[in-house]
């Protein structure tokens, strides 16, 4: 057996501990970068800070901004549907002091008196009539002869007068000859536009109406366009 020295020992063992150790060392590194890649750990990142934010889709926009901001045509459907914010239309009807009245020739039948009375657009434009004429027989004084006259059934039509045109409507009473009833003759015929509060005075010259007792009424058909039947 060949004798080693102590120190010579030792230093052979140091030596190939060393070796053994790099060895290990290397193969630990090597299995580390080529086979277990770096792994992403959460919770480890910074919070955000605000700046960066992800796109937004069309339809992600906070609710209270998509109601509270309407669109043109909501705007549009609620001014027209009024709720107080329409501003409403002027009126078409015709006025008393757009018109002129005139009573037409009688034209007699079975016992009948038929008078056309006529309210002419004298104004500069287009206006409606729609429904019943008021009308009552007055003596020159202004006093009122007989009731109010009735009003005929029918189903009123809206009448639109250009400057000029008319629209009539029908006055009838039974002939107080045949009737029998007691009778009185105006002075005058009031006419009062439908819808209107005043009156046109037409001077009346058809004679004796009946005024009170049996077969007294008088009637008025709706209004029609132009002048007479």
């Amino acid at each position: 057996m060949v004798y080693t020295p102590r120190s010579a020992r030792r230093g052979t063992l140091l030596v190939g501990t060393v070796t053994v150790l790099g060895l290990l060392t290397a193969c630990g590194n090597g299995q580390d970068v080529h086979s277990n890649p770096p792994m992403t750990v959460s919770g480890t990142a910074a919070p955000a800070t605000g700046t960066t934010k992800s796109p937004e889709s069309p339809t992600s926009a906070p609710a209270a901004s998509r109601s509270t901001v309407p669109s043109s045509s909501t705007t549009k459907a609620t001014a027209s549907t009024g709720g107080g914010t329409a501003t409403p239309a002027a009126s078409n009807r015709c006025h008393t002091s757009e018109l002129r009245a005139s009573v037409g020739r009688n034209d007699p039948g079975a016992g009948q008196e038929n008078f056309p009375v006529v309210l002419t657009n004298r104004s500069g434009r287009t206006c409606t009539l729609h429904g019943y004429p008021g009308t009552a027989f007055v003596t020159a004084s202004g006093a009122q002869l007989g009731p109010d006259p009735q009003r005929e059934s029918g189903s009123p039509v809206t009448v639109t007068l250009k400057s000029g045109q008319s629209a009539w409507a029908g006055l009838t009473f039974s002939n107080p000859g045949v009737s029998g009833a007691r009778t009185a003759t105006p002075a005058a015929l009031l006419v009062t536009p439908p819808d209107e509060r005043d009156a046109l005075k037409v001077a009346w010259t058809g004679g004796a109406v009946p005024v009170s007792g049996n077969s007294s009424s008088v009637f008025l058909s709706p209004l029609s366009p132009g002048t007479a039947p």
